[in-house]
C-alpha cells in the first residue's frame, strides 16, 4: 500500500469487530427459523380458511 491509504475494511470485518461470530450466526438462524415458522402458521390459516 502506498503512504496515506488506510486498509480497506470489509463489511464482515466491521460486523465481527462489533459482534462475536457465534452471535451473528445464531441471529441469522433464529431469523430464518422464525420466518419459516411464521410462514407455516400462515399456510395453516390459509388452507384452513379454504375448507370452510
Amino acid at each position: 500500500m502506498s503512504e496515506g491509504q488506510e486498509p480497506v475494511t470489509t463489511v464482515r470485518a466491521r460486523i465481527e469487530s462489533k459482534f462475536p461470530r457465534g452471535l451473528v450466526i445464531r441471529l441469522i438462524a433464529y431469523l430464518f427459523v422464525g420466518h419459516l415458522f411464521a410462514f407455516f402458521v400462515y399456510l395453516l390459516f390459509v388452507l384452513g380458511g379454504e375448507n370452510q
